[in-house]
């Protein structure tokens, strides 16, 4: 069966790179899934959940802002501003500062527009770390096997 190729990339590393049977993006057109076949494709990521399925397991990344690039063959390139494995997220540290982007977003509310763009990109960021470290946490407790990409 034929599969796709995902490479998951960011400033500071190569977060994933592997074969697998489907992924599943935030994209500023919506939740796009691509499956093997996909049209090629560029779309604006927006910070969000990555969804993984391989070999029948699902696993779940964060991502902030950047690009998905769909190619011919079955290739596929993520390239984020950062992206973030379920197992690396501390959800005590992630509630942190989920809270601080809270407070900096009513400060800069009426203050300066470029500001509080920030402010808001920082707390939808905070926000996808947030649910992911969530279903892992979800997983883990009940036993399953889903808490980041093997």
């Amino acid at each position: 069966m034929s599969k796709l190729h995902l490479s998951i990339v960011t400033p500071e590393r190569i977060v994933f790179e592997d074969e697998v049977d489907s992924v599943s993006v935030m994209t500023d057109m919506g939740e796009v899934t691509v499956l093997v076949g996909h049209v090629p494709l560029v779309a604006n990521l927006r910070a969000g959940e990555l969804r993984i399925k391989k070999s029948g397991e699902e696993y779940f990344l964060a991502s902030s802002t950047g690009f998905l690039q769909v190619r011919p063959g079955n290739q596929i390139v993520i390239l984020a501003d950062s992206a973030e494995r379920a197992e690396e997220l501390e959800l005590e540290k992630i509630e942190e500062a989920r809270e601080r982007a809270q407070k900096l977003l009513e400060e800069k509310r009426h203050v300066d527009d470029v500001a509080f763009a920030d402010a808001a990109a920082m707390m939808e960021r905070e926000l996808a770390r947030y649910r992911v470290a969530v279903k892992r946490k979800k997983y883990r407790d009940v036993g399953g096997n889903k808490s980041g990409v093997s």
